[in-house]
């Protein structure tokens, strides 16, 4: 549930038939710039758009006169609507906007217009088609032509390489007030967004990304509006606390990616092959050598005490349950302690393929060559290792798509 649900009221107007795209202007204390502003989106709008929209101005708890200013342009032109909230917080304007819109495509932008309107219909028109989900526009890409200051490129461009580094984002411009969703996609992705104000976006983006949904990039035409009245120092701080709680999320499996996934029809094409084939297999390559080290060096400092087949039973078992868990979180990414035991017995029982290969080939080593040396059975256990590996891929696979799908399952449940 997000934290906006108790909280936020919204009155709006009629409006007539549905539209195809319902541009949002998020406002708080604007009565300066919202008429002209707002004015010249309509006459974008109804002059050279060629699908039917809506402008709707929700106004999150302005103390001037911009609530009324909102209703009367809402009486003055056609397609206009006024959504109110008594709280404020760009978020939480933009989600009870969006959540009562009944057009084909949800948009918003900044009440200053800062983007050029002519990047407006390459933003939407992926979406409309239906080859995208969500379209966002790019202040960072080569193409862009950007007129602001040095100050607030630094940190824009900071922001956005931290996202890359904590939360794995590859969208290049996280906070560029210019952005589009369908709302079939927003529906799905709205109830899981706890932010209600500027990380919002962030956290909006980062969650669909995870979800295997389309981000279009477009880049735009942007100038910077030097009356911004954004606190730069408290945005960062809350900005900086959502990345922390958004990334421990991610982490400990609280969020039900691959059921959402499912619900936006992003599931695997082929059903029983797992999305990323070819990063579990690097990531698997990489836990497997780390292992098979480790198994080697333990085998190595136990053979004389213990003899051949105690250290390999020891050593193998040892680096199973590591493996185990390191291949549940790192390769498969199955986060939180649901489960965890279960996948550790099922990862013994693949152990249990690999020690009868271990164990018979030193077994079948000894038996033709009793005095074979350490070197010789280290070189016949790597051979042995090497087919239990593949054979623990495959078993993992199998182990990590049927508990997770069914841990998905319980928590879609309980919701």
């Amino acid at each position: 549930m997000t934290e906006t649900a108790t909280v936020v009221t919204a009155e709006r107007t009629e409006t007539t038939a549905a539209p195809v795209l319902d541009v949002v202007i998020p406002v708080y204390n604007e009565e300066t710039d919202l008429g002209g502003c707002t004015r010249r989106l309509h006459a974008y709008l109804r002059d050279g758009f060629p699908f039917p929209a809506r402008i709707t101005i929700a106004d999150n708890a302005s103390t001037d006169a911009t609530l009324q200013i909102a209703r009367s342009l809402a009486e003055e032109l056609d397609g206009v609507r006024v959504v109110h909230l008594a709280v404020k917080g760009r978020g939480r304007a933009l989600r009870a906007a969006w959540e009562c819109s009944d057009a084909q495509v949800v948009a918003y932008m900044d009440v200053d217009l800062s983007t050029d309107l002519n990047a407006l219909l390459p933003l939407v028109a992926p979406l409309v088609t239906g080859h995208s989900d969500l379209a966002i526009g790019t202040r960072l890409d080569a193409a862009s032509r950007v007129v602001r200051g040095p100050k607030r490129e630094i940190i824009s461009r900071c922001y956005n390489l931290l996202l890359k580094a904590t939360l794995r984002a590859h969208f290049s411009d996280a906070q560029c007030g210019f952005k589009a969703m369908r709302s079939d996609v927003a529906r799905r992705l709205l109830p899981l967004v706890r932010d209600g104000e500027w990380f919002f976006d962030t956290e909006l983006l980062v969650l669909a990304e995870r979800a295997g949904l389309r981000i279009h990039e477009v880049p735009v035409d942007w100038i910077d509006d030097p009356d911004s009245r954004v606190d730069i120092i408290d945005t960062a701080r809350k900005d900086l606390l959502g990345i922390w709680r958004l990334g421990r999320a991610l982490a400990t499996g609280e969020l039900p990616l691959d059921a959402l996934r499912r619900s936006v029809g992003r599931e695997p094409l082929v059903s029983g092959v797992p999305l990323g084939m070819v990063g579990q297999l690097v990531r698997f390559a990489i836990v497997g050598v780390l292992s098979t080290v480790a198994y080697l060096l333990l085998y190595v400092a136990l053979q004389p005490m213990a003899g051949a087949q105690v250290a390999n039973f020891a050593a193998l078992l040892i680096t199973a349950v590591a493996n185990t868990a390191a291949n549940r979180a790192f390769t498969f990414g199955v986060r939180g302690q649901a489960g965890a035991v279960a996948h550790q017995f099922q990862g013994l029982v693949i152990f249990g393929i690999g020690l009868a290969l271990t164990s018979g080939s030193l077994f079948a080593l000894h038996h033709s060559v009793p005095d074979a040396s350490v070197h010789v059975e280290l070189f016949v256990l790597v051979i042995a290792n090497s087919v239990a590996t593949l054979l623990r891929f495959v078993g993992l696979r199998w182990v990590f798509r049927d508990n997770t799908c069914a841990d998905l399952n319980r928590k879609e449940d309980r919701r």
